[in-house]
């Protein structure tokens, strides 16, 4: 990768440092009070501080964020379910798809991906050369980066497509990288859970769901497999995560989103950076209380619901100015606040792979199974239940309706809508009616200008 920053990550004992540019490579020395690795993998507390200071910095980087530049707010523009409510050239952009080689918040995305990959990466080769970490404690960090980095490659490559596949700190290496074939993406993403998942346990830290363990890596592999069309290997890592009792669907809604959920599978602390904020990112940016906020809910995505949807009733609010009414997400409950965290950034949660097992089984001709799934997550939100035995629900029909389903469960979650519109290869006949500068190939946002003048190996995505 071309565009690494110098990043400060402060963790209670270690500092990190990265290198930017050639120049600033060679001219900017190590300063004096930061630990290089060689330091901070000799021992097991500064080891250990050296991967919380990842988690700290997914709250704050652009593409995990929850705000503004987050996969949460511009791919949910990009798909059918988020408009923007002023005339934020950047956000405007990916609503409309028309998103400029140059747009600031397409660059956020790369970049600071790729900066969370770097620092998968130092840890992997950290934890790869030192011989004084505890080997439980060697095996879970390893585990955990190697998680983060699959996880944040899981995006990259449903977002540009073919990337470039960094897995080592080599600067010089890096930063000539061309684009890998996504297959051999996914593949590596594939051989990282298969890793993880070896290497953690099944425990939470103190009850926290902060830390990847066992069954992040079995959720995402769930998801990857199904993303794959490898739909008997979906049903299988779903159905570990689903039956290990761990989890639960909780019948509140409203409690969904709270710290340390029962349907938390991972979530992130809004207090992770170190600031006195207690509050997401989610809600900040969600919660309309006047009319200059930056998104609202589509008319389209609230059409969706039944009436009696508990998900509309209790996920959605409205703010009414004199011409218009918007709807936002209300799926986080506070918008600003300080001291201890009520909410956690949602990750991965049990919801989805009850859909994603759903799938699977559809796509394997397992009809009243998908149909039980389906109903398990219809029936939380008090909506209307699927007969499984109703004449006309064949495969398609009930593909179609999993696909609908995905958008009234995890909508402004992550960017499921924009993604599950793209692998199920209905992007082009749901958003070209909507959006009138539509074109088949905006599936694949750009790659940055920068980055392509940074690496002449980098191409460029057809369209742009």
């Amino acid at each position: 990768m071309k565009r690494i920053k110098y990043l400060i990550i402060p963790t209670s004992l270690a500092l990190w440092f990265f290198p930017a540019s050639c120049e600033e490579f060679v001219e900017v020395p190590v300063p004096d009070d930061r630990i290089v690795s060689e330091s901070v993998f000799s021992n097991d507390k500064t080891a250990e501080s050296a991967v919380q200071g990842i988690y700290n910095e997914l709250i704050s980087t652009a593409f995990s964020s929850g705000y503004q530049s987050s996969v949460t707010v511009q791919a949910a523009l990009s798909a059918d379910n988020l408009q923007t409510t002023n005339s934020n050239a950047t956000l405007l952009e990916f609503q409309e798809n028309e998103i400029f080689v140059d747009n600031e918040g397409n660059l956020a995305i790369w970049a600071s991906a790729y900066n969370i990959i770097y620092m998968t990466n130092a840890v992997v080769e950290g934890l790869e050369h030192s011989e004084n970490i505890t080997a439980e404690l060697k095996d879970k960090l390893m585990g955990e980066a190697l998680f983060l980095r699959a996880f944040t490659y899981f995006y990259l490559v449903n977002l540009y497509g073919d990337v470039p596949l960094i897995l080592v700190t080599n600067y010089s290496q890096n930063a000539t990288a061309s684009r890998t074939p996504d297959v051999e993406i996914y593949d590596q993403i594939t051989q990282d859970l298969d890793d993880a998942t070896g290497l953690l346990s099944a425990d939470y830290e103190k009850g926290e769901r902060l830390r990847a363990n066992q069954f992040t890596a079995m959720a995402l592999m769930a998801r990857v497999q199904l993303y794959r069309g490898m739909w008997e290997q979906a049903e299988y890592w779903s159905n570990r995560v689903i039956e290990s009792g761990t989890f639960s669907l909780l019948p509140d809604l409203d409690a969904v989103f709270l710290a340390n959920s029962e349907e938390a599978i991972w979530q992130i602390s809004p207090s992770a950076d170190g600031s006195n904020q207690s509050s997401t990112n989610e809600g900040g940016i969600f919660i309309m209380d006047d009319y200059l906020e930056t998104v609202a809910l589509t008319d389209d995505l609230i059409a969706q619901f039944e009436p009696n949807d508990n998900r509309l009733k209790q996920w959605s609010g409205h703010f009414d100015t004199d011409s218009d009414r918007y709807y936002f997400a209300f799926k986080y409950k506070v918008k600003y606040a300080t001291g201890e965290p009520y909410e956690y950034s949602m990750v991965l949660r049990l919801a989805e792979q009850y859909l994603i097992r759903s799938e699977a089984r559809a796509r394997q001709e397992n009809l009243s199974g998908a149909v039980e799934d389906l109903n398990l997550i219809r029936r939380r939100a008090n909506a209307a239940l699927i007969p499984a035995g109703q004449p006309d629900i064949n495969q398609t029909v009930l593909l179609d309706l999993i696909l609908k389903e995905r958008r009234k469960e995890l909508f402004t979650e992550w960017g499921h809508r924009w993604l599950d519109l793209k692998r199920y290869e209905k992007a082009d006949s749901v958003l070209a009616p909507k959006k009138s500068l539509w074109e088949a190939t905006d599936v694949l946002y750009p790659i940055p200008e920068e980055e392509i003048q940074k690496d002449f190996n980098l191409s460029q995505n057809q369209g742009y």
